[in-house]
């Protein structure tokens, strides 16, 4: 399941032109309206800016006069991690909009030190081959040999038949501010995003299942229907955990440094199986395995939100902060440090490009009351 992030905001500014805009779709304008102050060219796809605006103010005064005639409570900004687009919280939203706007014009300050040393995520990887040697992979650089090739984001295999009945294994593995996508021998696609490993056969055997291990990190798969290879099933092996697949698209998050392993489907079905335990799930659903517990948490959950980082963007749920700092942190390749200790389990939402420079990101956050001040030194972020 593709999503074009350029596609995907400009329907929402239709939907809030012709009314049809729900509050969570709203919410996603909204903030990405919020979140892009600081780029020089507002997105000409958009239209006007200041239309864009107007309307996103009479939306939210509209849901304020529906939220007065319900007579719902009205929660305290000071309880707030930050402003939510919920019923709940419609007046706090509406004045920390009011409020961000205005900062806009006033001299930024929280940053002391910001070196143009912390470059932006790219696509680059390092592929590792069945002889143990590697070919570093980078954007605007291909690659050709005998069935693989790289268009310098993507790498491509082509299923060959070989004379022996030895499975063939590469290894692709994406650096810190890196991503990069394969199309593996069968034509199933997946996308890699930063620091992460993938153990993959050179070529299939038509009729048996197909297999590949994710060593480590996040993958988007997209997987072939069994249906194009003799009824020969799909396994994402994890050291914890293996996922069976019939046809469909699913995301694993699976990093070193979590403690829990995070799947979630998009489209068909998968088995999943953790030791002698079997779960089925279905789409719009993510299985949280507790690495510590080895228990298994099924919740419904917003697919956008889980994959969009393969299409360039973050979108942040009620994330803390020490989470989301571990995602920018791969992304830049950057260490985080916190100074101030009582921030971490502070929330945030936030729909943000990805391609965006790293004070921009900061600023955005900043902007939502979470942080008061920030500081590099070197490639060390200091949160206060």
């Amino acid at each position: 399941m593709n999503v074009n992030p350029q596609q995907y905001i400009s329907e929402l500014v239709t939907k809030l032109h012709d009314g049809t805009i729900t509050k969570v779709e709203l919410d996603r304008l909204l903030y990405f309206f919020l979140n892009n102050q600081e780029t020089e060219n507002w997105p000409d796809y958009l239209g006007s800016k200041e239309a864009v605006q107007e309307r996103i103010r009479e939306k939210i005064r509209l849901e304020l006069d529906f939220d007065k005639q319900q007579k719902i409570k009205v929660v305290p900004f000071y309880k707030k991690t930050l402003f939510k687009y919920a019923v709940a919280a419609s007046v706090v939203l509406f004045v920390t909009y009011t409020t961000v706007f205005k900062f806009q014009n006033q001299e930024e300050t929280i940053a002391k030190v910001l070196p143009n040393k912390i470059e932006i995520g790219t696509d680059k990887a390092m592929l590792t081959l069945e002889d143990g040697s590697t070919v570093v992979l980078e954007k605007g650089k291909t690659y050709n040999n005998k069935n693989v090739n790289s268009t310098g984001k993507e790498l491509l295999y082509k299923n060959s038949k070989s004379s022996s009945n030895k499975v063939v294994y590469n290894y692709l593995t994406i650096p810190r501010g890196g991503q990069f996508a394969i199309t593996l021998a069968d034509g199933t696609k997946v996308w890699l995003n930063s620091e992460t490993k993938l153990k993959f056969p050179v070529n299939f055997e038509e009729g048996k299942n197909r297999g590949v291990e994710l060593v480590y990190g996040e993958a988007y798969f997209d997987v072939s229907p069994s249906t194009a290879h003799q009824g020969a099933g799909f396994t994402v092996y994890q050291k914890n955990q293996q996922i069976h697949v019939i046809g469909t698209e699913f995301n694993i998050k699976a990093y070193k440094d979590d403690s829990n392993i995070a799947t979630t489907l998009v489209e068909g079905k998968v088995e999943m199986q953790f030791a002698n335990t079997k779960q089925k799930l279905i789409p719009n659903q993510r299985a949280n395995f507790d690495l510590k517990t080895h228990k298994v948490k099924i919740a419904k959950v917003d697919v956008y939100s889980e994959i969009c980082w393969k299409d360039g963007v973050f979108s942040f749920e009620d994330k803390p902060l020490d989470e989301i700092m571990k995602v920018l942190s791969r992304w830049y390749d950057i260490q985080v440090v916190f100074e101030n200790e009582t921030i971490k389990k502070e929330e945030f939402n936030g729909v943000l490009i990805k391609d965006r420079k790293i004070d921009e990101i900061l600023r955005s956050i900043k902007n939502s009351g979470i942080i008061n001040k920030y500081e590099f030194k070197n490639k060390t972020l200091i949160l206060k």
